[in-house]
């Protein structure tokens, strides 16, 4: 199909088209012809009718009420009929695998004239890679399924297994070893806690929230436990299965009875007789990926105390979707467990020493957590910041109102302390083998970014206004995350139950002779 032949207009030309039969606008330098178009513009054809808008620029009109995006999109694309003579268009929205030039909407050590004693050239090659990897795969999946509430496709679950980010997302470690990381932009042996954090902040920059749990995040905290606990024969079979994205898993742990109190879970598991397999009872809830997991690692009274086992989806499992104030593309789910037979060999580290299983995983699960938070928060303050300098309240800039600029103040240092609070303990974990004593450091920093995101959420609503809690438009990625920031705050453990973990811990610490 040839493509549309574009003419060149003077704004004198334009201004003729002023009539509702002969209309056209300027929109950063192009030229639109929206006679046809004015009757099913959803604020309707009087928006058009204003002076300053009908055969005139209306740029700064148009960004006021649309996003960029907007014109992008076909329907509206084909309306432009030429651009202004001896103009360009220069405005722009986000730019496919590209960094952003807008001040703290990237982490500091991606920012122009910075330097991080953390971050090195192959940590770069990543980021450049991933950011172009999601920007073109995972985005478009992510905003269609966000809305409809599938599960992520499973073209984009193949291809992240194709160039084994699923396995990326697990961390360093053995588990990489002869793998070709993101087409070998890293090696396996050089592949540390900066490159997961890496891939974990570009795959929550999309700004989708329950398709970013949806997306194998049930891997991330059930599969662990099998690489560390599980027989060799288990490992052979599970591992590959769910790195190659043919299989989903899922840890199933907290209940209704029970959240943050693990020993207070009341599905059990009683051994046979002859001792070869378990009977399983109970139920599990608010249990991630759970609705398509072929996998459930499962927390199970026992009659030797807490013990994990790898259930395989089978006659007796059943799981029911539950509704969340995100989107069920996360696999929400309600899990039954009704005399379901398991084989012994699928315990996963000794019998009664579940709690060592399932603590063992708490550090790196809530540390995924903040990383995603950290970079969650940087694209709300990316938007406000486009926000307040593009829209126009009693005559001026947002940005020129003393009490935004307080806000916008407020965001950026809770996301810079955060963000240079996740990298400290990012490389303590690179380093430190007593991994006990980041128990405490993680479970406040999980605290504090959750806080800040709640309180970041809140002041983006205040700069959108109307609009912050519409879930289309303008203030869409306000909506949604003022709509979900909760999640954070309570999946791996609620704020106050982590907070009191940290201080318990540093009191701990405390020599015997300190005092005032």
């Amino acid at each position: 199909m040839e493509s549309k032949v574009l003419k060149v207009f003077t704004c004198e030309e334009v201004a003729k088209h002023n009539k509702p039969d002969d209309l056209w606008i300027i929109i950063d330098s192009k030229v639109y012809n929206i006679t046809r178009f004015k009757d099913l513009h959803p604020g309707g054809a009087s928006v058009f009718a204003e002076e300053d808008i009908a055969g005139q620029d209306a740029t700064e009109a148009f960004y006021g009420l649309h996003r960029h995006e907007v014109l992008l999109r076909p329907q509206y694309a084909r309306l432009q009929i030429g651009h202004i003579e001896g103009e360009r268009s220069v405005i722009y929205s986000r730019e496919l695998g590209k960094l952003s030039d807008v001040p703290y909407a990237e982490p500091t050590w991606l920012s122009a004239g910075y330097y991080s004693p953390y971050f090195k050239e192959s940590h770069r090659r990543l980021q450049a890679a991933m950011r172009e990897f999601v920007d073109e795969v995972i985005t478009p999946d992510a905003l269609l399924h966000e809305e409809d509430g599938k599960r992520p496709s499973a073209h984009v679950i193949k291809a992240m297994a194709d160039i084994n980010m699923h396995a990326m997302r697990l961390g360093p470690g053995k588990h990489l070893k002869g793998l070709t990381l993101m087409g070998g932009v890293v090696s396996p042996e050089e592949f540390d806690y900066f490159h997961e954090l890496v891939c974990i902040q570009e795959i929550s920059r999309c700004g989708q929230r329950g398709y970013g749990d949806g997306l194998q995040s049930g891997a991330v905290i059930g599969l662990p436990p099998i690489m560390n606990f599980g027989s060799q024969e288990l490992k052979s079979k599970i591992i590959p299965e769910v790195l190659s994205g043919k299989k989903f898993i899922c840890l199933a742990i907290s209940e209704a009875f029970a959240g943050s109190d693990v020993a207070g879970l009341q599905t059990r598991a009683t051994k046979s007789s002859d001792g070869k397999y378990w009977t399983i009872n109970g139920t599990k809830k608010w249990i991630t990926n759970g609705t398509f997991a072929d996998y459930f690692t499962v927390g199970c009274k026992t009659d030797t105390g807490f013990t994990v086992i790898l259930v395989e989806r089978s006659e007796g499992v059943e799981t029911k979707p539950i509704k969340t104030s995100y989107s069920s593309t996360a696999g929400t789910a309600y899990v039954t467990f009704e005399n379901v037979k398991v084989p012994v060999e699928n315990t996963l580290g000794p019998e009664g020493g579940g709690i060592f299983v399932i603590l063992s995983n708490f550090n790196h699960e809530r540390w995924v957590m903040c990383a995603s938070s950290a970079r969650g928060q940087r694209l709300i303050v990316e938007e406000c910041l486009k926000w307040v300098t593009q829209r126009k309240a009693f005559g001026k800039p947002l940005s020129s109102l003393a009490v935004i600029r307080s806000k916008i103040a407020a965001m950026i240092s809770r996301t810079e302390s955060v963000q240079n609070w996740l990298e400290n303990l990012t490389m303590q974990m690179c380093n430190m083998e007593q991994a006990q004593k980041l128990a405490g450091p993680i479970g406040l920093l999980k605290m504090y970014t959750t806080r800040c995101a709640q309180e970041t959420a809140t002041d983006a609503v205040q700069i959108f206004g109307g609009r912050g809690i519409t879930k289309t438009g303008m203030g869409q990625y306000i909506e949604l995350y003022h709509r979900t920031i909760p999640f954070d705050a309570v999946l791996g453990g609620a704020e106050d139950v982590l907070g009191d973990l940290g201080v318990r811990q540093a009191i701990r610490q405390m020599p015997k002779n300190a005092r005032l």
